[in-house]
């Protein structure tokens, strides 16, 4: 398999998603979520006046930037050169990662990795309707490993608890061979794994902001989510 790029060291965060209409917004959203985020994502997707640099020149912690398609969810209805274009600025600018789809067209996906030079590449992969059979899991697992991405990201909805230890088994395999993983599941079902899949070793979890919509089915307000850790004992960075 080809060896991952620009590897992190392992450790948990939280990622607080913000998602809003102008960049004015979304900076006093990001603003407020500060304090309990370990990394801010950023969905350009969701912006009228999509930029990066008024993220990072204002605001102090790791930034994420996603710029999700309608194809996978997200809000970003343009040529896939253009949307892959504002993931290329992000990553010359200095961002701490950028989120491109497992399915985007791998020349794209490859200029994306020639501008990542200190910035760690996620690759994703979502199903916003079931989750697959392990085996097709395991193919989405190594398919992204061998991308060359820094790290990998596969979330699917949940209708069950076996839905729910599918997705979270996906740690074992990636520890396995280095890969680190964030790994959990959408929807009440999967509510849990956003919690689990830290105790397993995961790479990262998403919440809400505490005042703000959730970017996904099963989001917790980003408080709630840092204090259940807590409890735990789980020791974040």
């Amino acid at each position: 398999m080809t060896t991952a790029c620009h590897a992190p060291a392992r450790s948990q965060k939280i990622c607080v998603s913000i998602a809003a209409a102008t960049t004015t917004l979304a900076l006093a959203a990001a603003r407020n979520a500060e304090p309990v985020a370990d990394v801010l994502e950023i969905r350009l997707d969701s912006l009228s006046d999509p930029a990066v640099a008024p993220f990072l020149s204002l605001l102090n912690k790791p930034l994420l930037f996603t710029n999700r398609p309608a194809w996978e969810g997200g809000n970003f209805a343009g040529p896939e050169a253009d949307r892959v274009a504002l993931l290329v600025a992000a990553a010359k600018a200095g961002a701490a990662y950028v989120d491109i789809e497992l399915r985007c067209e791998r020349h794209l996906f490859d200029q994306l990795r020639a501008a990542a030079d200190a910035t760690a590449i996620i690759v994703s992969w979502h199903d916003f309707n079931g989750t697959p059979a392990a085996p097709e899991l395991a193919d989405i697992l190594r398919r992204q490993q061998e991308s060359g991405a820094t790290i990998g990201k596969i979330v699917t909805t949940a209708h069950t608890f076996q839905d729910v230890l599918r997705v979270l088994n996906l740690q074992t395999e990636a520890a396995a061979f280095g890969f680190p993983l964030i790994a959990f599941c959408m929807g009440q079902a999967g509510m849990i794994s956003r919690v689990a899949t830290l105790e397993l070793g995961g790479f990262m979890t998403y919440a809400a902001p505490d005042t703000g919509l959730a970017t996904a089915p099963g989001q917790l307000p980003a408080s709630i989510l840092r204090t259940i850790l807590a409890s735990l004992g789980q020791p974040l960075a």
